[in-house]
């Protein structure tokens, strides 16, 4: 069975569960951009929350199907389309053999993850299936797709059609609250400008985004020891800028680590798209992991066995 990208857009890869453990070899998780997006599009169709899905960025895409099978989409707010009949994301979709799903251009967010009901092929490296552009690994020969490549796919037994809850469809938005707590290199917390608004600026990947927006005076950027770094970790950069990393962000750094954005709002960050709108709120260690608790309890009503 198969599913043949007519179009994939501006970058459009295979994403599945992260690979995990490696950070000290120097190789990145990767995995999705926002991984409750992932999940909920995979809830859809049956599959578990880090089964292998379709991350596409921006939009517009166009796929055709060769056998039906049944579809889920979540992520950025984008028009879908099956057969040429609109329909609405966050619920189970049939789609026919020989039909196209056609999704438009993103009018809020960054990512659109489309999941399959049968297990999506494709090559794994360390235990994972993701696709980690900077390396070439995993995924589809560890690149983005390709006009007229075809995917391969299981046959499924047919699942129960739910939609989404509304409590757990986050709309994506043009303006982004995220928590933080300081990082080890801000010597205390109130030299950080919380009250700012900083603006994602288009330099901006799975790798990280540019913010742009007054930081602390920092003269030692760029002439520190290299330091671990993660997903969430925002650095200040010799030009002034801020750069907040991503889930193919480098997993060392020599920047000054300014904040570290808690776990609970990671997954936002596989959002954020030129333009938008970002304000940091000041959390302590204690404060994001009751965060973390109460958000991981929502989730789990919906996606049981989900891990931020």
């Amino acid at each position: 069975m198969t599913l043949i990208a007519l179009d994939p857009g501006v970058q459009c890869t295979l994403q599945a569960a992260p690979r995990i453990g490696l950070r000290h070899a120097g190789v990145p998780a990767s995995g999705p951009a926002d991984p409750v997006s992932m999940a909920l599009a995979n809830r859809l169709v049956g599959r578990a929350p880090g089964d292998a899905c379709l991350e596409i960025t921006y939009g517009p895409a166009r796929f055709r199907f060769g056998a039906p099978v049944q579809i889920g989409i979540a992520g950025a707010s984008a028009p879908v389309r099956v057969g040429g009949i609109p329909r609405e994301p966050h619920a189970t979709l049939k789609v026919e053999a020989g039909e196209e799903v056609g999704i438009g251009a993103a009018t809020a967010g960054a990512r659109i993850y489309l999941a399959v009901a049968g297990d999506l092929k494709a090559d794994e490296f360390l235990g994972s299936r993701s696709t980690y552009l900077p390396a070439g690994l995993g995924g589809i020969e560890g690149r983005a797709l390709r006009k007229g490549d075809a995917l391969t796919f299981e046959a499924a037994a047919p699942v129960a059609e739910v939609t989404t809850p509304d409590a757990l469809r986050n709309p994506p938005q043009d303006s982004f609250a995220l928590r933080a707590v300081p990082g080890p290199d801000l010597k205390d917390s109130a030299d950080f400008p919380w009250a700012e608004t900083f603006t994602a600026s288009p330099r901006l990947s799975r790798m990280g985004v540019e913010i742009m927006g007054k930081l602390p005076d920092r003269h030692d950027a760029g002439v520190m020891p290299s330091a671990a770094v993660f997903p969430g970790t925002l650095q200040a950069t010799p030009q002034g800028h801020g750069f907040l990393l991503l889930v193919d962000g480098q997993t060392t750094g020599g920047y000054p680590h300014l904040l570290q954005v808690i776990r609970a709002d990671r997954h936002l960050l596989g959002q954020v798209r030129p333009g938008n709108r970002i304000r940091f709120l000041p959390r302590t260690q204690a404060r994001a992991e009751e965060d973390l608790r109460a958000k991981q309890a929502l989730l789990e009503t919906w996606l049981p066995g989900f891990r931020l």
